[in-house]
């Protein structure tokens, strides 16, 4: 996909279901993303109950590296041209890590696309905005001092200890697999420049104006985001819920029993699949019209979408709500999208397949 200025930005789109957006770190490969044993188990949990959408940011992965325009602001613009290319209208949201923030920005810019918004081991303010927080900004020099000097060399042991950061109770594969990945995401000189946007970011003016649900999750022993900034984050987004984790992992390992918490609060919180439209027995008819209705069409649109009269689309209207049990047309369109029905990039509406798994750029 081509963005804003030209650059190519690479994107995949696997599993089945109503959407979901995972926004990336910097530190992003799709290919190799699905071999590292550290993103494996989050892949696998989003995929199976919904069409999950990855992309790399520009500066790493599949996507452009050799850019002229590397800020926080071309990060947030490629989203917005992504979302725009699958036509993502109402969607949730992931952000993990600095990817967190580049979602923060998004849904504070554009109220009315995100529907759900989570937000894993994030921050609003990059390691140079937290005077409040010790020795962060000296912190982010050495990082970057090493990173210059360190990045991509095997056996490096910043490299190690860089790694070590992200699952310090993980095994050697784990280890390894980080390694892996940080010499597969970007160059050294990238890998810098990155970083250094990364420590100067401050999203806490787009965080305020955040107005859909919002879980805020955070691994208490945190390493690399300190679970102070989640908790600031919880209190600046209105109406934001809070979820700490009893872990020291940045990203949780699948065996350890913070990870299953997480994934029943993010089961919890994401709208549930398609299957749970079909317990209230709708036809097919039905659950077309319903479809429709979730999109904000009106009887008349959905009749000329569907080839049937008014007053048929206003009878069908009548059965759904009888079968959901509302009495309006607002608390049907809640449960439909709830259910993951309407604003989805289905094959019939936008041409991006929900099924196997595809890469674009």
């Amino acid at each position: 996909m081509r963005s804003f200025d030209g650059a190519q930005i690479a994107y995949a789109v696997s599993g089945s279901g109503p959407p979901v957006v995972l926004m990336p770190s910097w530190l992003t490969h799709l290919e190799y993303q699905g071999r590292s044993v550290a993103w494996q188990p989050w892949l696998e949990a989003l995929t199976s109950r919904h069409t999950l959408i990855r992309y790399d940011p520009r500066g790493c992965g599949l996507s452009d590296r050799d850019v002229s325009d590397l800020s926080f602001d071309a990060w947030v613009k490629d989203f917005a041209a992504l979302a725009d290319r699958l036509e993502l209208h109402h969607f949730p949201l992931i952000g993990a890590c600095q990817g967190g923030a580049v979602a923060i920005d998004f849904a504070g810019r554009h109220p009315g696309r995100v529907s759900h918004l989570v937000l894993y081991g994030t921050y609003a303010r990059g390691r140079n905005r937290r005077s409040s927080i010790p020795l962060e900004p000296e912190k982010a020099k050495v990082m970057l001092d090493m990173l210059e000097l360190g990045w991509g060399q095997e056996d490096s042991a910043f490299m190690r200890s860089f790694a070590t950061q992200f699952q310090p109770e993980g095994s050697m594969e784990h280890l390894r697999s980080w390694c892996e990945l940080q010499r597969r995401a970007t160059s050294p000189a990238n890998a810098a420049a990155l970083t250094r946007i990364m420590f100067d970011i401050d999203v806490s003016d787009s965080a305020a104006r955040i107005a859909c649900p919002t879980l805020v999750a955070h691994p208490d022993r945190d390493a690399v985001a300190p679970i102070e900034e989640g908790r600031r984050l919880a209190q600046i987004i209105p109406d934001a819920r809070f979820l700490q984790l009893d872990s020291p992992n940045h990203f949780l390992l699948a065996d350890e029993p913070a990870w299953s918490t997480f994934l029943q609060a993010l089961d919890d919180f994401l709208p549930a699949s398609d299957a749970a439209i079909d317990d209230f027995a709708l036809t097919p008819r039905e659950r077309g019209v319903l479809d429709l209705l979730a999109d904000g069409l009106d009887n008349h649109a959905i009749g000329g979408e569907l080839g049937i009269s008014e007053k048929t689309v206003r009878n069908h209207v009548t059965a759904i709500f009888d079968k959901l049990g509302v009495t309006t047309r607002a608390q049907a369109i809640v449960v439909a999208r709830e259910a993951g029905l309407g604003d989805k990039p289905d094959a019939s509406r936008t041409g991006v397949p929900a099924g196997n798994r595809q890469t674009g750029r």
